[in-house]
């Protein structure tokens, strides 16, 4: 228990070792049943409703556990464990949303919640390997967090356009701004990764440095943010069209 919980990283983590594959693997059988399935849990309100606070209490367990462990071994501090970091703060809003079934916040998670949750799981920065608290709690939340924003996206009869889709990256921006300008140099930190690349190998590594770091991470933000709005609508015209068929 003592090295399962411990700070020292008994074993390293392994890129794309047997246990990276499976987690990686399980990401996507998740996202795959949550669209087949899709249609059977808007017409299921209970199985719906179970789905929706297994993810909540997962979540809230998951980041509580992961204060716990800070606060245990000693190592806690505001660098690391405020919620800051783009997946901590999308999972946060994914609470939220998830008690609350707010539209605004859901528009904001399909940008969000997905994507980078998602590549955090195929480009982890992370020092623990298996089977360590620490690799089980971040996997665990990054993949409920991605399944969790694609449960709500597909639930929710909300509507995504162009125009909502600048609206949530001109709200990642402005929380960039906080970030970078003000919280980062008072806690000393690299939250989204705005004073430095981060030490994992990660796609951040390729945007360059200095100005051409930023322009690059702005730019390649925009470029995720539509396609995933092109994408939306294709997956969206296909369900519709399919519908249409079925009547």
């Amino acid at each position: 228990m003592g090295e399962w919980f411990g700070s020292n990283t008994v074993s390293s983590f392994d890129f794309f070792g047997i246990y990276h594959v499976l987690i990686i693997i399980t990401f996507l059988i998740g996202v795959l049943f949550l669209l087949i399935y899709s249609k059977k849990q808007k017409s299921s309100n209970k199985q719906s409703q179970t789905l929706r606070w297994v993810f909540f209490v997962i979540l809230v367990c998951s980041e509580i556990s992961y204060q716990i462990w800070g606060l245990w071994n000693g190592t806690w501090n505001t660098r690391e464990f405020l919620p800051f970091q783009l997946c901590s703060i999308a999972g946060i809003l994914t609470m939220l949303a998830l008690l609350t079934k707010n539209h605004k916040l859901i528009q904001i998670l399909l940008f969000i919640g997905i994507v980078p949750s998602f590549l955090a799981v195929v480009t982890p920065e992370l020092h623990h390997g298996y089977p360590h608290f620490r690799f089980w709690q971040f996997f665990i939340h990054h993949l409920v967090l991605s399944w969790a924003s694609l449960y709500l996206v597909i639930t929710s009869k909300i509507t995504v356009t162009f125009k909502t889709t600048i609206e949530a990256y001109i709200y990642l921006l402005c929380y960039a701004a906080i970030m970078g300008f003000v919280l980062n140099p008072l806690f000393n930190a690299n939250f989204l990764f705005l004073a430095r690349i981060p030490t994992a190998n990660t796609p951040l590594s390729l945007l360059g440095g200095g100005f051409w770091y930023y322009f690059n991470l702005c730019l390649v933000g925009l470029l995720v943010f539509i396609l995933i709005y092109w994408c939306y609508r294709l997956i969206n015209q296909l369900y519709q069209s399919k519908s249409t068929r079925t009547l």
